[in-house]
Order: C-alpha cells, then sequence, then structure tokens
C-alpha cells in the first residue's frame, strides 16, 4: 500500500493543491498528522478535501483551538488571531468535523500517526533526547508525527538515535529504506508552513510492501497564498514567514 502522509496544512490551498499534483498516481490513501487549519486563509477548501478525500486524520493543536476545544489564551498573539478568524470563517460542518476529529495516536495497519508525542499531542519531538523519552511508548515500530514543520525524523535502536536525512538545496526527493529493528518517528514536514529554512511544501510517500519513506518537496504559489492571507486582514507576518520556509 502507498500512503500519501501530509502534516500542518495550515489552511493554506496552494500549497496542498501543488502537493496534490505532484504527488498525483503515487498513492492510494491518504493520512494526516493534524493540524489542517490555522494560519492561511482557506480552512474551509482544505477541510473540505481532506474530509472527502482522507482514510485518517488525527487533530492537531490548531484544529482544538479553532474548534472551541482548547483555551487560546496560550496561543501567541499571531496565531490567536488567525484561529479565531479560522472559527468565524468557517462553515457549521466543518467545525463540527474538526471538533470530532480523533487524538492521536491512531493506528493504521503496522504503523500509527500522530500530532505531537505519543505521550501529549501538544509537545514538540525536536531534539535526540525528546526521543529515547517517548520511545518506550511507542506501539508501532514506524511513527509519523507533525507539530514541528521540520521535515525528516529520527531512527531510534541500539545504538542510539539516528536524525534522518531530507532533502536538501535544490533536491526535491529523499528516499530512506526502512530498517527491520529500531524505532522510527517520522515527520513529514510542513504542507503550508514549513519552518525548516526551506519555503517548498513538504510531505512523504509510505510504501509500506517495499518499506520505503520518500521525503518530498514541492514549491507552490506562495504569492497567491500571501494575497490571500492579506486579504483576509490577517498578520503581515503569517504572509512573509511562507516566503522563507520560517
Amino acid at each position: 500500500m502507498r500512503y500519501l502522509i501530509l502534516s500542518d496544512i495550515h489552511g493554506n490551498w496552494e500549497g496542498l493543491e501543488a502537493v496534490l499534483r505532484d504527488a498525483e498516481g503515487d498513492y492510494e490513501q491518504v493520512l494526516c498528522c493534524g493540524d489542517l487549519v490555522g494560519y492561511g486563509a482557506d480552512p474551509n477548501r482544505v477541510v473540505d478535501w481532506v474530509r472527502e478525500r482522507a482514510n485518517l486524520v488525527v487533530r492537531g493543536n490548531h484544529d482544538k483551538g479553532c474548534a472551541g476545544l482548547d483555551d487560546l489564551e496560550w496561543f501567541n498573539p499571531v496565531a490567536r488571531a488567525a484561529a479565531n478568524w479560522t472559527s468565524q470563517s468557517l462553515t457549521p460542518d466543518n467545525l463540527a468535523y474538526l471538533r470530532n476529529l480523533p487524538k492521536g495516536p491512531a493506528v493504521m495497519d503496522s504503523f500509527q500517526i500522530l500530532h505531537g508525542s505519543p505521550l501529549d499531542e501538544d509537545d514538540y519531538l525536536v531534539s535526540n533526547f525528546a526521543i529515547t523519552q517517548v520511545a518506550p511508548y511507542l506501539e508501532r515500530q514506524l511513527s509519523f508525527f507533525g507539530h514541528t514543520h521540520l521535515q525528516g525524523g529520527f531512527l531510534c535502536h541500539r545504538n542510539g538515535v539516528i536524525r534522518l536525512r531530507r532533502p536538501e538545496g535544490a533536491e526535491s526527493r529523499e528516499v530512506i529504506e526502512l530498517e527491520n529493528d529500531g524505532l522510527y518517528l517520522i515527520n513529514p514536514g510542513s504542507v503550508g508552513q514549513p519552518r525548516d529554512g526551506d519555503p517548498r511544501a513538504g510531505y512523504l510517500i509510505y510504501d509500506s510492501d517495499a518499506r520505503l519513506v520518500e521525503f518530498r518537496r514541492v514549491p507552490y504559489d506562495i504569492r497567491a497564498a500571501q494575497a490571500k492571507i492579506r486579504a483576509a486582514g490577517l498578520s503581515e507576518l503569517l504572509a512573509d514567514r511562507l516566503e522563507f520556509g520560517n
């Protein structure tokens, strides 16, 4: 089975549209590690597509916040304003969909998907130390997570924690062949707001039969996404950062 694995779309239709064009014909099922909305100006268009096409989705912190399931006081002012705008912009059906998204981890065949950490869906997994702390609690050898907006991941085995290579510079793809031993925590990257210094939309294809993970990056119409953010009256920062991938 070939899976298209997405995360952190954040209402960016242009980013999602570019990913779908790039991945066309290369997958059979769609999974999402959360944060469909927040920051971007197309929350309904994104949620409509996910509702129709995704096979499994777990909630992210922005999904919770925009759906009224979480206190927005701990969001920074820019994120809070965007969440309030998103809440007011979403259709009743899409708000209900977000409210009913499951909390991760969620098991899919021989692997699982989650948003943050298996111990706390709102925690960030960015360091080798954090990986060693959560490894004993993983329910599957392979887990896909989001939240950090950093494409890549970790292999945790008897020799310690190894960071997985992602596409860099002009590269658009990086293939990882999974080993039989060890635990993998893999982040597909952010479709709608990358923060690893690469403004291209990030995602991955997982071939469960061949045990191959392919990280991908694809350029998209950043100017159009920025124009929509500005037209919606959202923070200029949200538009500017798309250009730099931070």
